[in-house]
């Protein structure tokens, strides 16, 4: 919030300290919740005549007088200097200003004219009293006015620079602080200052100067107090470059990946969401869960999307827990564009459930959506839990779960009926040759069911330790379905645990799996490894199926450091497929090396990347980032979310959602 600074006369000075030691002692033992309410200071100063037009027009800046402008506005005549990304005007030290501490928030927008663009800085013109020093302000940068994506937060210390003493007994400073801040993409951003701290406790105000003698696109800058409108801009400088990346050097376990063209990160997640996978709505709305926070921390159904050229996540529904279910783990879009989706019920069994938009229209962007539980597990059928995958054309619902007939997990089926849903189990996997404890399943296009088992198969994986897995096929006969094992893994070059599998409108699967540096195994020189591998499945004569590997995450291993390994990992952790059938990885692992030298100390370091398997292309690299999963739109566009990172937080362990766009 903006405060409107009172230019009292000397001998009312003291009254006006006393008003603000007062005014600080109130602020001190307001409860948080009471700081987002309006100083009736700052209300007035909103509605002053000379303000009106403001509020009446935002988006409208008219220069100040000339008898206002200092001689710095001569400087910003020219272009900007080589270290300035924006520059909003120069001090005019004899107007107004606006205050930025005691809890208020100033808040002014900038932008940013290219990709890849480095804050380092920035500088302001403050209003002090005499013989005051400014110590420190609170900075931030997000994607809104005090709020969105949160890109930078940080106390900042900033160096007094040229002052001058105005008619008011205000010293008029040029404020710069140093910072490592944000890689920013091309768009507008808001720079927030707030909590700013002097020795005397006296207050510190942001020069105002209506955005006179700008330099940089979007000029002038937007101001904004959150509650009344539009105030004047102030005058602050943003510093940076446009070449030099915010990726650490040295090995970090959450040093973030570099800007790279056509990366974007989106939104950074808190630290204890647990994103799901996303999943990509017809009208460009992404969807996903957190198993955590919402109205009653048992997790929420969330919507992403795009207005205004600005990313938004929206709560559509918060879980209550208990038996209205919590810890939601994903959607999948179904009939008429209805959620469907697995949360934990209360006693102890899963439930499924459905999310559909309110049946009248929303007057804003924030409405709930309607939740309904439509079947509950409770352990009889041989099922206590599961997740659905898949629909047909006549609104059945097809999932995995277990334990199935024999323990080892069961295929099933949800169909509407006049009462509810009906469940069915459709296959119950034996642990055997069929298969053990399924982990992905699709409806293909000639309505069979296909896909892959952690375990089970022929037994003779190489390591010797555990089955390897299979890729199956399920398909009607007559009253039930029986399987065929499509491929069953050895880990002899193919992997072990398949999982993820996908198809392309040729009719061939796709799935990622697992490899070990085991005798025998997948060759590769060197220490323990574990990689990825990608698979095609391609339908031939007689039923049959050739199985090939098409892409080797581990080949790329050294990429990944410039120091000598030890343990390496790094391990397909999700596929997607464009309209054009372009197939795509999202890989994420992590290096363990020696430090120094000293092979009794690891240093370890996240991987990952994104790359186009089909045209052999790495599209994104990240030295220090897990890319858990991968989704795409109509346009091309990639999608997904990282479990570390997050280009502008300091808790670089929280994770983002990213864009990747061709």
């Amino acid at each position: 919030m903006h405060r409107k600074v009172q230019f009292l006369s000397s001998p009312s000075r003291t009254i006006f300290l006393a008003v603000i030691v007062a005014l600080t002692l109130v602020l001190a033992i307001v409860p948080a919740s009471a700081q987002n309410s309006v100083p009736p200071t700052a209300v007035q100063a909103a509605k002053m005549p000379q303000y009106a037009w403001r509020l009446a027009d935002p988006a409208r800046r008219l220069p100040a007088p000339k008898s206002q402008v200092s001689a710095r506005a001569t400087k910003h005549s020219r272009p900007l200097d080589s270290s300035d990304i924006y520059d909003n005007g120069p001090i005019n030290g004899n107007t107004d200003a606006w205050t930025i501490n005691y809890a208020f928030i100033t808040s002014d927008s900038f932008n940013i004219a290219s990709d890849q663009t480095q804050i380092t800085g920035m500088s302001f013109g403050a209003w002090l009293f005499s013989g005051d020093t400014l110590t420190s302000v609170e900075v931030s940068i997000t994607s809104l006015e005090n709020g969105g994506t949160s890109y930078f937060d940080q106390t900042v210390n900033f160096t007094q620079g040229n002052c001058t003493f105005n008619e008011y007994g205000y010293n008029i400073c040029t404020e710069t602080g140093s910072f490592n801040g944000p890689t920013l993409n091309a768009g507008t951003y808001w720079v927030n200052l707030q909590n700013a701290s002097v020795p005397s406790g006296d207050p510190v105000y942001w020069d105002e100067n209506s955005g006179v003698s700008c330099q940089g696109q979007g000029c002038p800058s937007q101001a904004s107090q959150n509650s009344v409108g539009s105030i004047p801009s102030e005058a602050f400088t943003i510093l940076g470059n446009g070449t030099t990346s915010t990726t650490s050097t040295t090995y970090s376990d959450y040093a973030c990946p570099p800007p790279q063209p056509g990366f974007h990160d989106l939104h950074e997640l808190s630290s204890n969401a647990q994103t799901s996978g996303l999943v990509a709505g017809g009208a460009g709305n992404l969807y996903g869960t957190f198993a955590n926070g919402g109205s009653y921390g048992a997790g929420l159904i969330y919507d992403f999307t795009k207005r205004a050229g600005s990313w938004f996540v929206s709560t559509l529904y918060s879980f209550l827990g208990g038996s209205n279910g919590g810890s939601p783990n994903g959607v999948i879009i179904g009939p008429q564009g209805a959620l469907y989706g697995t949360a934990q019920g209360a006693n102890g069994y899963d439930l499924i459930y459905r999310a559909t938009p309110l049946p009248t229209a929303c007057a804003t962007a924030l409405c709930s959506w309607n939740e309904t539980t439509i079947y509950q597990f409770t352990g009889s059928g041989d099922l206590g839990g599961g997740r659905v995958t898949a629909f047909d054309s006549a609104g059945n619902l097809y999932g995995i779960g277990g334990p199935g007939t024999y323990g080892h997990g069961a295929v099933f089926e949800l169909s509407p009926s006049q009462g509810g849903w009906m469940a069915k189990v459709l296959y119950s996997f034996t642990g055997g040759n069929d298969g053990d404890g399924p982990n992905s399943l699709l409806l293909g296009h000639d309505r069979n069911l296909y896909g892959t088992t952690i375990g089970g198969g022929n037994n003779n994986c190489v390591n010797g330790y555990y089955p390897c897995g299979v890729a199956f096929q399920l398909v009607p006969s007559g009253s039930g379905w029986t399987e065929n094992v499509l491929h069953s893994f050895t880990d002899e070059g193919d992997g072990y645990s398949p999982a993820g599998l996908i198809q392309d409108s040729q009719g061939n699967l796709y799935g990622y799996s697992i490899c070990d540096h085991e005798p025998g195994g997948c060759n590769y020189n060197g220490d323990f490894i574990q990689y990825g591998l990608v698979f095609r499945l391609t339908p031939s004569g007689n039923n049959g199926w050739n199985f090939s590997v098409i892409y080797n995450a581990g080949w790329d291993a050294e990429a990944c450091a410039d120091n000598d390994w030890s343990i390496f990992s790094n391990l397909v952790n999700g596929l997607a497929m464009d309209a054009a059938d372009n197939l795509y990885a999202a890989e994420g692992g992590a290096l363990f090396f020696c430090n120094a030298g000293n092979c009794n100390e690891f240093v370890e370091l996240y991987c990952g990347q994104i790359a186009n398997i089909t045209s052999g292309e790495v599209l994104v690299t990240g030295k220090a980032d897990i890319f858990g999963n991968i989704a795409s739109d109509a346009n091309g566009n990639l999608y997904g979310t990282t479990t570390t990172c997050g280009f502008g937080t300091l808790q670089r362990n929280t994770g983002m959602i990213w864009q990747y766009s061709p």
